[in-house]
């Protein structure tokens, strides 16, 4: 594994997820929710009574985060190397994973294993290690970068 020293910015890194931490925190602590961003949609797509502005007002603050984030700091570099595609592909995987385990790798990872959820917990290490296969495949197997 190699790591890219030149665009290894671990002091963002550590304010991106303290500041996950913090949201998803305050979204339990105030609203007695789970932050997992295929619950709030996928609740949104069912049209709950009373349940939808604070899942509106949440999605709407992930969206425009980045946008005040690329005028207060700048475009961040993403190089995506993958064609188009595969991207489709593997977010169709992901969208069909997502349903099968009753929440997205943000709702396992972040919300579901602070929680000590059991089915969390299997859900994380199911994705990691699949992940970690993949990346194995891809560069080891298939000579891909």
């Amino acid at each position: 594994m190699l790591i890219d020293w030149e665009n290894f910015t671990p002091w963002l890194s550590l304010l991106g997820g303290v500041l996950i931490g913090i949201a998803t925190s305050l979204l339990l602590l105030v609203n007695g929710k789970i932050a997992g961003i295929s619950g709030i949609l996928g609740g949104l797509l069912r049209l709950p009574r009373g349940d939808m502005s604070w899942r509106i007002l949440f999605l709407l603050g992930m969206i425009s985060a980045p946008i005040f984030y690329r005028f207060i700091i700048g475009d961040p570099t993403i190089n995506i190397e993958a064609d188009w595609l595969m991207n489709i592909i593997a977010g169709i995987f992901v969208g069909i994973g997502t349903r099968i385990s009753s929440g997205c790798t943000s709702g396992h990872g972040v919300c579901g294993l602070s929680r000590l959820s059991l089915r969390s917990l299997i859900a994380t290490l199911t994705f990691m290690c699949i992940g970690i296969i993949t990346v194995f495949i891809v560069r080891h197997i298939l000579g891909g970068r």
